[in-house]
């Protein structure tokens, strides 16, 4: 009896476990496979994620804006035509008691002209703008950039957090394994009598836990590959991709002298608030511009065409050029200009207080990340000691337990002590990799992933 129930419950932990295999693996033989490293992995993203190409159009619309012609380098040219006529009835009442009347008189006429005008002179108004144009463009450069460094930095994060949660789920196998062989060797010393079945239930019960934790560890790594699909824009979201490896590769050599250079001179942010200095100072010089005087030139060539159906003549053209010189001057705007140039000097002064407030952030962010990224590598060394030590003591602790010489609570504390040091390991390997990004992206050197 006690080999019959012994038997049965042997069977059900094995398909729970088979159950938990399936659920993790099957998906992935259903649907077409696909392989990726970290490079294509960002090179994919960059190609194929929509809120890039979003900040490309409008990048685009820029570079389209920086023209002479939108500055007023350029002459502006028209013309008008028409043609057009008139049906009068006149009726005239002469001094000499006489009258003249007429009906159904339709007299024509049309007109044609093209005109040019030109910008002379508008107190720098138009270099001005031209350099604010450029400077628009430029900035349109740098949102694209920074939307680029965003997305990488974002992929290369979700990449080694869908890596962790395959490894967390190895390690998870590894504490199924081990309590299965547990319930082994439980099974032949219950069956020789040298062990009770309260210790053979209990085994099964720490399988059935690890088991259960190795199917619930499906989850998020689901999750983690929906996210990283959706960064890269897949369109086949229920497709599997598989990594090309599952190996954190930290990078301990970085050095905050040259991470702080570095940012200075590279980061994105700091970039852009440059960029809005100098717009504003652009503005302030364009309404300045308008207390100067300006000057315009005009020419353009005329035609008209008169038709009479009565009197002595009966049509008549006119045709020819013209030509003029405007010189103006802006000399009482009801204070509005005073207004704006007041204003205008204080947004030079919010961009300048802008930009060192975005620079101490950023230097701000640089120091506690890299404290962090400091700490983080003396953790690493310590919980790979504690894990070389976890396994050496679980040798031990199964050679007892095989001799009798441990119990199974025992048994089974050196073994969470062991998943939980790698466990650690795991997390601590992630957190430094995530601030070792955080670095890379903030001293403006994200993008070498994808070199």
């Amino acid at each position: 009896m006690n080999r019959l129930i012994l038997r049965k419950s042997n069977l059900l932990n094995r398909a729970i476990n088979v159950f938990a295999w399936m659920v993790i693996f099957v998906p992935g033989t259903l649907n077409a496979q696909e392989v990726f490293d970290l490079k294509g992995c960002i090179l994919t993203g960059l190609e194929r994620n929509y809120s890039i190409k979003i900040a490309r159009n409008q990048e685009q619309q820029g570079d389209n804006n920086y023209t002479l012609g939108n500055a007023g380098y350029l002459p502006y040219i028209s013309t008008s035509n028409r043609y057009g006529g008139a049906l009068n009835n006149t009726n005239q009442a002469l001094r000499d008691g006489g009258e003249n009347d007429s009906r159904g008189i339709y007299n024509t006429s049309g007109s044609a002209n093209v005109n040019l005008d030109l910008i002379l002179f508008r107190g720098f108004n138009v270099k001005t703008t031209y350099e604010k144009l450029n400077q628009l463009k430029q900035m349109g450069e740098l949102s694209t950039q920074m939307s680029m460094e965003n997305l990488v930095a974002k992929i290369i994060d979700e990449y080694y957090l869908y890596m962790q949660q395959l490894n967390l789920n190895k390690n998870l196998v590894y504490a199924v394994e081990l309590s299965r062989e547990r319930v082994r060797i439980d099974e032949e010393r219950y069956l020789l009598g040298a062990s009770s079945k309260l210790e053979l239930l209990q085994s099964m019960v720490y399988l059935n836990a690890d088991s259960s934790r190795l199917a619930n560890q499906n989850e998020a790594i689901v999750a983690s590959q929906v996210r990283l699909k959706k960064l890269l824009s897949l369109e086949n979201l229920e497709q599997n991709i598989f990594l090309q490896d599952t190996a954190i590769q930290i990078n301990s050599k970085l050095e905050y002298a040259n991470l702080l250079d570095q940012t200075l001179t590279n980061n994105t942010s700091l970039l852009i608030a440059t960029k809005d200095q100098v717009i504003s100072e652009l503005d302030y010089k364009i309404i300045a511009s308008r207390a100067y005087p300006y000057l315009n030139a005009s020419t353009g060539y005329n035609f008209l065409y008169n038709g009479y159906e009565t009197g002595t003549v009966s049509h008549q053209t006119v045709h020819g050029l013209n030509y003029g010189l405007t010189l103006g001057m802006d000399l009482f705007d009801g204070n509005t200009r005073k207004l704006e140039k007041t204003n205008a000097k204080i947004n030079i002064e919010t961009q300048k207080y802008q930009y060192l407030q975005v620079e101490q952030d950023v230097r701000a962010d640089l120091l506690t990340i890299y404290n962090s990224y400091q700490n983080n590598l003396g953790l690493l060394k310590l919980e790979e000691q504690n894990l070389e030590v976890a396994r050496e003591n679980l040798e031990i602790a199964l050679e007892r337990y095989k001799l009798g010489n441990l119990s199974g609570l025992e048994l089974r504390e050196v073994q969470k002590s062991l998943l939980d040091a790698e466990e650690r390991l795991i997390t601590i390997q992630y957190l430094t990799k995530v601030a070792e990004i955080s670095l890379l992206q903030i001293s403006g050197n994200i993008m070498s992933y994808a070199q």
